[in-house]
């Protein structure tokens, strides 16, 4: 038996996240296949043969998986999934959409945003907000797991591997793709930028967050905030970074304003560089953060920007 790992992608390009589940699937079993579903994605396949430790990527080319349907993507998996011991997915938007139906159609207990591997059947995944890690043990004998991606590094490269064309077409008419409206910038991904700049209340409003605009520019950050700027209606949601928002892991994390509630440290605490900006010295963020200035973020920023 091996692990299959359902691949990222999207407008087609594979996604990062994907090269970080594998590097999971490696340390359960070293037969790791990944299963690329979608439509024109013969590039997509091309780049995910060439991460390391992958044996077969399996390619599922059609208008029916063309927007990654939950309904269509699960029926695949649960098709495909007799020759698997594990099946992976990052805990994305994608893999907790699709995975789950996967799961149920299987009649197996999902286990949810791992975030270390101890042997095929133990893994470490966070509670409580990450305030506590759990050790599980499943004795279900196929396993479906989802992967906090940031948790892991990414696989490297290899010589690329077998590609292998699945003539299946699965349409499940429980849905169908009516449309998509997507924030665009041209800035990286919060999920995936080596740097992120997040605001908090601390702001003040949303036409401060053009203070961070500049210091993201010169450093190729993405911008995020934390629930209170969202909930205060500063910036869209789509910038939340926390529990109920998206869980970062830079190379470097700049909080601004930002006191460091339980539910935001949630999201951000694996960044491998912290620094917080704040001007209440008791803030909880700087508990975390690496660096820690206590200053008024609107003397802060402008100097930090100059000095950049």
């Amino acid at each position: 038996m091996s692990v299959l790992v359902i691949a990222e992608h999207e407008n087609g390009h594979l996604k990062p996240e994907t090269a970080k589940v594998v590097n999971a699937a490696v340390a359960i079993d070293a037969n790791v296949e990944i299963l690329v579903a979608g439509s024109g994605v013969a590039d997509v396949a091309n780049s995910a043969a060439k991460i390391a430790g992958v044996s077969k990527v399996r390619v599922a080319d059609s208008a029916a998986f063309e927007h990654q349907l939950a309904e269509n993507t699960a029926d695949l998996v649960v098709e495909l999934a007799s020759s698997y011991s594990h099946i992976l997915a990052s805990a994305s938007t994608t893999g907790k959409n699709i995975l789950p139906r996967a799961a149920a159609l299987l009649d197996k207990s999902q286990i949810s945003e791992i975030i270390a591997v101890v042997d095929a059947d133990t893994f470490k995944r966070p509670i409580y907000a990450g305030n506590a890690i759990a050790t599980v043990k499943s004795n279900e004998s196929q396993k479906v797991i989802t992967v906090r991606a940031s948790a892991f590094d990414a696989q490297g490269e290899q010589d690329a591997c077998e590609i292998e064309t699945l003539s299946m077409s699965i349409d499940n008419t429980l849905s169908s793709f009516v449309g998509i409206e997507q924030t665009e910038s041209e800035r990286p991904e919060l999920n995936a930028a080596p740097v992120v700049i997040s605001g908090g209340r601390g702001m003040q409003n949303g036409e401060n967050f053009a203070l961070l605009n500049g210091i993201a520019d010169k450093l190729g950050a993405a911008i995020g905030a934390s629930r209170a700027a969202v909930d205060a209606g500063f910036v869209p949601n789509d910038m939340q970074v926390g529990q109920t928002g998206k869980i970062v892991a830079p190379d470097l994390y700049i909080a601004v304003g930002i006191s460091g509630a339980i539910q935001h440290l949630a999201g951000m605490k694996d960044s491998k560089v912290i620094v917080a900006i704040n001007k209440d010295p008791d803030a909880p963020i700087f508990q975390v953060a690496d660096y820690g200035l206590v200053a008024d973020l609107f003397d802060v920023l402008p100097e930090l920007e100059a000095a950049l």
